[in-house]
């Protein structure tokens, strides 16, 4: 007997191997392309960071600047800003490889759909990374710099500076995708924009939530990560509305339809039930009769009840008076046969009273 495992077929192991060999190819354009734009970057990299620290700068104290703890932080800390930042740059391309390998999976009108929301999702990416730069930190820079002790001087280090503001384009830029989710689980069949909008108290108790976790431990970023990922939600939910309203009245149909026939088949089993009900002879239980309405259950059948102790009593006297009366006209019967018939007329005496 041959092993299974060296008959497989060789069209699925071929197969196989070209996405896997697809796959890699996709992955070495996509790291090449990051290393292009971080080679290109790489020359002003402490110009880059000195722009990214313009909004903490400028609310600074005069003669306060920014501090190095570490020995190697002044040379990785720009390092690491632009590989992040040749990243964020390249997201577009970055997608664009992930959507031509999944592409030929899907179906047409799925591609029809995924295609703008992928678009979309990029760019409401960048409007999330501007609107944390451009909007929430001057807002929360200004506010930690102006509340601080006169007698603490302000010197940020550069690394944890990198660190925070990362988290924050991180958080903005994800948070702006939640009209693009809520569009995809609305296709996807898993709620609707009706359900949606009736869940709108958890949906903001949530955006405050999410907003605690993907920003630091202040309550202005949190604010205004939550409010934007708020109002996006009842975007997301419009948009639904209009992208999807061919979907959603299809779907609306073919549950009225589903519960219709649902509610015939109950009706058809009712009437079939009732049909074998009418059929069924009926025995002894059913034909008997009580006059107390009290004795009947909730069917509305007649439940039998025992007889008590002088009701017995009573009936079996009732049927002793009976066969006593039957033994006296017995008797009669008797005396009657004694008579004989001698062809004389009778006495009076016989004939009795």
């Amino acid at each position: 007997m041959e092993d299974p495992q060296q008959t497989q077929d060789p069209t699925q192991t071929m197969g196989l191997m070209d996405h896997l060999i697809e796959l890699r190819d996709r992955l070495l354009r996509i790291v090449l392309a990051i290393l292009i734009i971080f080679l290109g970057l790489f020359y002003w990299a402490n110009d880059i960071y000195t722009f990214l620290a313009e909004p903490l700068t400028r609310h600074l104290p005069e003669g306060a600047s920014m501090i190095a703890i570490d020995v190697a932080s002044p040379f990785l800390t720009p390092f690491k800003l632009v590989l992040v930042l040749s990243v964020f740059l390249g997201m577009p391309f970055i997608l664009y490889q992930i959507w031509a390998f999944i592409a030929p999976g899907l179906y047409r009108h799925e591609k029809k759909l995924a295609l703008p929301l992928l678009i979309s999702s990029i760019f409401l990416f960048y409007a999330g990374v501007l609107f944390a730069y451009f909007v929430v930190f001057p807002l929360v820079f200004g506010f930690f710099t102006s509340v601080g002790p006169e007698i603490v001087n302000i010197s940020t280090d550069i690394g944890r500076y990198l660190d925070f503001v990362i988290s924050l384009f991180f958080g903005f830029g994800l948070a702006f995708e939640v009209p693009i989710a809520t569009i995809i689980l609305v296709a996807m069949g898993v709620t609707t924009p009706d359900k949606l909008a009736q869940m709108r108290p958890y949906i903001i108790v949530a955006a405050f939530v999410i907003g605690m976790l993907l920003t630091p431990p202040d309550v202005i970023s949190q604010v205004l990560l939550a409010v934007p990922m708020w109002l996006l939600f009842e975007a997301g939910v419009i948009a639904s509305r209009f992208l999807l309203a061919d979907k959603l009245k299809e779907r609306a149909e073919e549950e009225a339809r589903m519960a219709e026939e649902e509610a015939r088949d109950k009706a058809a089993a009712a009437a079939a039930a009732a049909g074998a009900a009418s059929d069924m002879p009926l025995g002894d239980d059913d034909l008997e009769v009580v006059d107390d309405p009290a004795a009947s259950n909730d069917s509305g059948h007649q439940e039998y009840e025992p007889l008590t102790d002088e009701e017995m009593e009573a009936e079996l006297d009732r049927i002793e008076s009976e066969e006593d009366d039957e033994d006296d006209l017995g008797g009669e019967d008797e005396d009657d046969d004694d008579y004989v018939d001698d062809g004389k007329p009778p006495k009076p005496e016989d004939l009795g009273p």
